[in-house]
C-alpha cells in the first residue's frame, strides 16, 4: 500500500533532493519569515543541558546537591513541576533543537541499542534528516550568533555535526558520553571518545575536566565576533552522565549523605515531594521492583562503596553548578547577564546502568585504565555509576528510570528565567520538551508558520493568557525502542521493554499516582482502549516503527557494540588469526617430526 504518512513522505522527499537543496527547499518552506524586534532588543539564549537529571535532583527541586546558581536561576524566574523529556539523550536532544518528535527529525532511538530490522529505515537514519531545522538554523538565518560546547550526539561525521545544523562555533562530543578526566571512551562501544571542533576532529588538553572544558570553551566563544549580534548558547554537559566523575573535595562534601542507602532516600524524596507540592500529599510511592537489591542486604563494605558512588553523583552536579556560574558571571560582567533568557533542563531521569555485571566490561577497562573500587573513586580513572536502586530512588517519587516511559524515565526539571519571564513563578501545568523551541523563538521574535513543530510555545502560559498550552483533550505521545507512553488529560499509559519491562500496556491516573502504583487497565477499559487508540494515532502520524519480537536494548547494544569492534578491529584479528594458524601448523609439524623419530 501506498504510504499516506506525512510526516514520512517529507522526509523521504528531502532525502531524495539531497542534503544541500534540502536545506534550501526547507528553509523557503519552513524557516523564519519575521523578525518582530530589533536587534538592540532581541534577547540573548543561554540554553543548558543537564545528562541524567531526576526531576528532584536539583536543589531547588528538594535534591541533596548544592546548586546554588540553578536554584538562583530559578528565583530570578519559574520552575515548571511537570515538564516531560524523552526517555533518552539522542531523542531529547533532537527535540529540544527543533520543537519536533524525535521520529520526525531521524532521532527514533539512539544508534546502540537501534535493532538492524531498522537500520536505515525514515525517521531513523541516527541523524538529523535532511530539511529539518535546528534552533541554531532559525536563529542564525536571524541574525543571531550561534554557539555549541558539550554532547552533541546527533550524528557523526561530515554533514551531521552542529557546524552542518546551523551553528558557528562548536565544541562537540558526539556519543552518549566519554570520560570526564581525560581523553578517551566510556564504554566499549566507542574506540575514542569523539571530540570535534567546528567539525573537525579535536585535540584536548592532558589534562581537563568535562564541565569546565565546556565552559571555557563557550565563555571563549561569546568573546569572538560581533558583540552587537545577539547570542544562541546550547551548553549541554556530561554531567551527571556515566563515568560519574567529580573533584574528590567536592565528594568530601557529601560525606554520610547517602549512608542510609536507597530505601531511605526514597522515602525521604517522597516525603519532601508531597511537602513542596511536586505530588498530592496522597500520592502513593512506587514499590521497589523486586529484582533490585535491598539496602540491607549488602555487606558494610557495600554500603560504603554505593553510598561513595552517590556522593560522586552529588558532586558532579555540584561541580556542574559551580560552572555554570561562571557562565553567569562572566555575561553579568559582559553587561548582557539581564537581556539574556536562560534555559535549564534535563534530558532524561536518572541513568540505572551498572559497571560490575558483565565480565567483558570488566575486562575492558581493565583494559583502558578504569578501576570502580572505592579507592580514588570519582577521580581519574574511576568508573563510576550509582546503579539502577539508586536511580530508582534518585527518580523518586516518581517510578523507575532513564529508558523507560515511566514517569521516573521522563519527568525531569525544566527551569526558565531572563526577560519576559515571570519571575518567582511555578508552573503546574504540563510542558513538553518539543516547546522550548517554539517557546525560545518566539521571544526572539521569529515567526515560525510551518506545521513542523509538534511543541507548543509556552507565551500563553508565560504571559497569563492561558492557565495550560496542553488542554485535558489535548495528547502528548512519545516511544524509543518501544518503551512508550501517551499522556491525555489525568490518564497515562505505558509501554516498557526488556530487560526492565514486559511489553505490556498499563494505565494510570497519572494526576493522582505519579509513582504509577495502580495500573487500571481492567478496571477502566473503555478509557484504556481510547488511549491505545490514541497511542496507534500517535504512531502512525510520526513514523513509528515497533521493535522486533523478543527485542531487549541489553541485547541489541551488545550486538552493535561487538559489531563495531569487529569492523574496527578486523585487520589485527586476520593478522593474529594468521599467527594463531600459523603456530598450529609449526606445532602440527613438530609433532609429526617427533613421532617418525
Amino acid at each position: 500500500m501506498p504510504d499516506w504518512n506525512t510526516g514520512r513522505l517529507v522526509r523521504k522527499f528531502f532525502a531524495w533532493l539531497g542534503g544541500g537543496t534540502a536545506a534550501a527547499m526547507a528553509f523557503m518552506l519552513t524557516g523564519p519569515v519575521a523578525v518582530a524586534q530589533s536587534d538592540g532588543t532581541r534577547p540573548n539564549i543561554v540554553l543548558i543541558l543537564v545528562d541524567d537529571a531526576a526531576l528532584m535532583d536539583f536543589g531547588v527541586y528538594g535534591g541533596e546537591a548544592r546548586t546554588s546558581n540553578i536554584d538562583a536561576l530559578a528565583a530570578r524566574g519559574a520552575m515548571f513541576r511537570k515538564h516531560y523529556s524523552s526517555p533518552l539523550c539522542s531523542p531529547s536532544r533532537a527535540m529540544l533543537l527543533t520543537g519536533m518528535d524525535n521520529h520526525m527529525t531521524g532521532i527514533a532511538t539512539i544508534p546502540e541499542v537501534l535493532p538492524k530490522e531498522h537500520v536505515g529505515q525514515p525517521g531513523y537514519t541516527m541523524h538529523l534528516e535532511p530539511g529539518v531545522l535546528t534552533l541554531a538554523d532559525r536563529l542564525k538565518s536571524a541574525g543571531y550568533r550561534t554557539l555549541m560546547s558539550g554532547k552533541w550526539h546527533l550524528g557523526s561525521g561530515a554533514g551531521d555535526l552542529p557546524n552542518a545544523h546551523g551553528f558557528d562555533r562548536s565544541l562537540a562530543l558526539d556519543a552518549s558520553g566519554a570520560d570526564n578526566w581525560s581523553d578517551k571512551p566510556y564504554m566499549p562501544y566507542y574506540q575514542k571518545a569523539p571530540w570535534y571542533e567546528d567539525g573537525k576532529p579535536a585535540q584536548l588538553p592532558d589534562s581537563f575536566y568535562s564541565s569546565t572544558m565546556i565552559v571555557d570553551h563557550m565563555i571563549d566563544y561569546l568573546d569572538e565576533g560581533d558583540q552587537t549580534q545577539p547570542f544562541f548558547a546550547y551548553v549541554a554537559f556530561q554531567a551527571i552522565h556515566i563515568p560519574v566523575q567529580a573533584p574528590p573535595e567536592l565528594t568530601a562534601g557529601y560525606d554520610g549523605v547517602y549512608d542510609q542507602g536507597w530505601d531511605a532516600l526514597r522515602e525521604a524524596r517522597w516525603h519532601k515531594a508531597r511537602d513542596i507540592g511536586l505530588i498530592p500529599e496522597s500520592a502513593p510511592l512506587a514499590p521497589m521492583p523486586e529484582e533490585m537489591r535491598p539496602w540491607s542486604d549488602l555487606s558494610p563494605d557495600d554500603q560504603a562503596l554505593y553510598a561513595a558512588r552517590m556522593q560522586v553523583n552529588a558532586a558532579m552536579m555540584e561541580a556542574m553548578d559551580i560552572e555554570i556560574g561562571r557562565l553567569v558571571e562572566h555575561l553579568k560582567q559582559a553587561g548582557k547577564y539581564e537581556n539574556t533568557i536562560f534555559v535549564v533542563t534535563s534530558d532524561n531521569g536518572p541513568e540505572p546502568s551498572r559497571g560490575d555485571e558483565d565480565f567483558r566490561l570488566t575486562i575492558w577497562m581493565k583494559m583502558h585504565g578504569y578501576h570502580i573500587g572505592i579507592e580514588g573513586i570519582g577521580e581519574q580513572g574511576s568508573w563510576g555509576f550509582i546503579g539502577p536502586e539508586w536511580a530508582i530512588a534518585a527518580a523518586s517519587p516518581n517510578n523507575m528510570f532513564k529508558f523507560l516511559g515511566s514517569e521516573g524515565g521522563i519527568r525531569v526539571p525544566l527551569v526558565m528565567a531572563g526577560p519576559g519571564v515571570p519571575q518567582g513563578e511555578t508552573y503546574d501545568a504540563r510542558t513538553v520538551v518539543t516547546d522550548i523551541a517554539p517557546t525560545l523563538l518566539k521571544y526572539a521574535g521569529i515567526d515560525t508558520p510551518d506545521t513542523a513543530m509538534t511543541g507548543r510555545s509556552l507565551d500563553p502560559l508565560l504571559t497569563g493568557a492561558q492557565a495550560a498550552v496542553y488542554q485535558p483533550g489535548d495528547v502528548i505521545g512519545m516511544e524509543v525502542s518501544g518503551n512508550s507512553a501517551i499522556l491525555k488529560g489525568r490518564w497515562k499509559i505505558t509501554r516498557n521493554q526488556k530487560p526492565h519491562g514486559d511489553g505490556k500496556w498499563r494505565l494510570y491516573d497519572i494526576e493522582q499516582d505519579p509513582g504509577e502504583t495502580t495500573d487500571l487497565s481492567i478496571d477502566k477499559p473503555d478509557i484504556f482502549a481510547d488511549m491505545l487508540e490514541e497511542y496507534q494515532a500517535y504512531s502512525e502520524r510520526v513514523g513509528v516503527l515497533e521493535v522486533p519480537e523478543g527485542y531487549s536494548s541489553l541485547k541489541e547494544i551488545t550486538r552493535n557494540t561487538m559489531a563495531r569492534q569487529l569492523k574496527a578491529y578486523w585487520p589485527q584479528l586476520v593478522v593474529l588469526l594468521a599467527g594463531l594458524l600459523l603456530i598450529f601448523w609449526f606445532i602440527l609439524h613438530l609433532v609429526r617430526r617427533i613421532i617418525r623419530r
